[in-house]
This record gives structure tokens, C-alpha cells and sequence, in this order.
């Protein structure tokens, strides 16, 4: 056991001295899958500017793990992670926006009118960081992002972005000047959940609350999906009910209905860091009266710094 501890403490110091020191040696699966927990939410941060969403941030940071990951398998040497996975999420990104025209959905969304909404008791402080970058083109907005956002010089940025340094100060020139022009702010969100969507959702926090776990079992469909971000995926009524049996042996959470970036979602509490508000959300999706996935962020609690949400009353 003393020998496992010590050779666990040196692999620690081995990966914080790597994400510190890019130039020292390549980087091992081993050394990755340790760094990752410390550079994931630092990636989110770039993907959710990107996308506009911590949501979709997360999508896309998942992606590019996953490549990353096979990258690595492959044999590929990388010398700077940090600056290596940012390369690999600024591509997974670009694709993912060229797919999904992401800026196109954003800006011209239009969200049915919510019926009969509740007095609203808390909602979100943050000022709108994220989706005013899409008022750039994704060159422009990826540029300003690693110029400004996280301090790469121009020729870092050049590399990360597979650009001219020329090109990158004119990028970053005309992205600061049109975020200088571009003083409108977006619509404020109203909730586009019906009044039974509003009620399922506060009677799965109550019975969260209320500990009855056998009630919100009785709630998932047979082919129930589970993600807990970073952690693991599960299918089915039997593997999804487990889920419940963990949070079961833990006391530091209070549950609330409310939405994210205009979803259906669980705000959580956290009881031991002081309740005034949500350390994380957990997304769900019903179909009917039946619940048909599990999105839950408690193991990627940076996704809520830059969230969007708003608590049912």
C-alpha cells in the first residue's frame, strides 16, 4: 500500500511538472488521463465561448478528449498538452459550429412563450461572457478567445489555429473592433416549459429531497440513458437505478427545479459549501411522463460558473 501511495504521489508530480514545463518530455496516456481532470475545465472554458453554451461546450470537449485519447493510442508525441488539446478543441470546434451552425441558432432562436410562469426566486448573475463572441466569424472569435481570454501570444496563436501571424493580428484587430460595435444584448430567456413539464420537474426534486429513490426509479423509461460527465454512461432502468443508490449515501445536496440555457434541469446545492447558489445542474429530457435521460454535472462543476439558468419558484 505505502508503495502504491508513493509511486501514485510521484505520477502526480510527474504530470504537474509536464503541464507546467511543455518542453521537457513527451506526454504518456498515463500522464494525460491524470493532467486531463486539471486542464478539462480550462478547455470548456474555450469550447462554451466558442459555442455559446456551456452545454455545448461540454459536447465538444468530449469530442476532443476522445480524439486526443486516440491520438495518444496511436503513438502521436505531444511536448505542450495544454496547447496540444486546445489545437484539438479549436478543430473539433470548427467542425462542430460548420455542422450545426451554432451561431445561426443562437441569435435567431425563438423560444415559445412560457405559459403561466412562476415567480422567479433566483436566476443566473452572469453577464451574457459567453454569447456575445458570437457575434464574430468563428476565426475572429477563436483568435480574440486565446488572445484575450487566455493570453497566447499572436505567434501561439498562429500555431494553435494553423494561421499566419499576420493573419492572427488582423483577426484579433477586427474582432476586438466589432465586439467594440456590437452593444446589443441578447433577448432575455424565458422558459419554454410547459406547466406539467414544470411539475414533473419539481416532483423529481422533491423526491430527491425526500430521499424516496424508489419513486424516481419508477419514473424512468426502459431505455433510460445516464451520463455523469467525466465519469460514466449507462443504459436501462437497472444500471440508471444504481445512480440513485450512490447519491443516496452522500448528504451534501439539496435539489431545485429550474432550467439551464432554456432546458429542463435540476439545480443542486451544495449543502457543505453554503446553499445561496446551484454548484451544479443535472439535465433531464422526458418523453411523456417517462424520463429518458440523465445529464448530471456534478463532476464538471466548472460548467456552471458561465451557465445560464434560473430557478422555479
Amino acid at each position: 500500500m505505502v508503495l502504491k501511495l508513493w509511486r501514485n504521489r510521484l505520477l502526480q508530480q510527474a504530470v504537474a511538472y509536464q503541464v507546467a514545463n511543455a518542453d521537457i518530455q513527451p506526454i504518456s496516456q498515463a500522464m494525460f488521463e491524470q493532467a486531463l481532470s486539471e486542464l478539462r475545465p480550462e478547455i470548456h472554458r474555450y469550447c462554451s465561448r466558442m459555442t455559446g453554451s456551456v452545454i455545448d461546450g461540454e459536447d465538444v470537449l468530449q469530442i476532443a478528449c476522445l480524439k486526443a485519447f486516440e491520438a495518444l493510442k496511436r503513438g502521436d508525441e505531444v511536448i505542450n498538452l495544454r496547447a496540444w488539446l486546445f489545437r484539438v478543441a479549436h478543430i473539433v470546434t470548427l467542425d462542430f459550429l460548420r455542422s450545426k451552425k451554432r451561431e445561426k441558432a443562437v441569435l435567431n432562436a425563438t423560444l415559445p412563450a412560457a405559459e403561466a410562469a412562476p415567480k422567479t426566486i433566483q436566476r443566473s448573475d452572469v453577464a451574457d461572457s459567453l454569447r456575445r463572441f458570437l457575434a464574430l466569424p468563428p476565426r475572429q472569435r477563436s483568435t480574440v478567445i486565446f488572445r484575450d481570454i487566455f493570453g497566447y501570444t499572436a505567434d501561439e496563436v498562429a500555431n494553435l489555429t494553423d494561421s499566419s501571424v499576420a493573419s492572427v493580428k488582423a483577426s484579433l484587430h477586427r474582432g476586438r473592433a466589432n465586439l467594440k460595435r456590437d452593444v446589443t444584448t441578447p433577448a432575455a430567456e424565458t422558459s419554454p416549459l410547459t406547466p406539467e413539464e414544470r411539475q414533473r420537474l419539481g416532483l423529481y426534486a422533491q423526491h430527491f429531497n425526500d430521499h424516496n429513490f424508489d419513486r424516481l426509479r419508477d419514473m424512468l423509461s426502459a431505455e433510460v440513458r445516464l451520463e455523469l460527465v467525466g465519469r460514466v454512461r449507462e443504459t436501462g432502468q437497472q444500471q440508471v437505478g444504481n445512480y440513485f443508490g450512490n447519491y443516496s449515501k452522500r448528504l451534501d445536496w439539496r435539489m431545485a427545479p429550474g432550467w439551464v440555457e432554456g432546458r429542463s434541469a435540476i439545480l443542486a446545492y451544495d449543502l457543505e459549501q453554503g446553499d445561496s447558489k446551484p454548484a451544479y445542474f443535472i439535465l433531464l429530457e422526458f418523453f411523456g411522463a417517462e424520463l429518458g435521460f440523465i445529464h448530471d454535472f456534478r463532476y464538471a462543476r466548472y460548467a456552471m460558473v458561465d451557465a445560464r439558468w434560473e430557478l422555479f419558484g
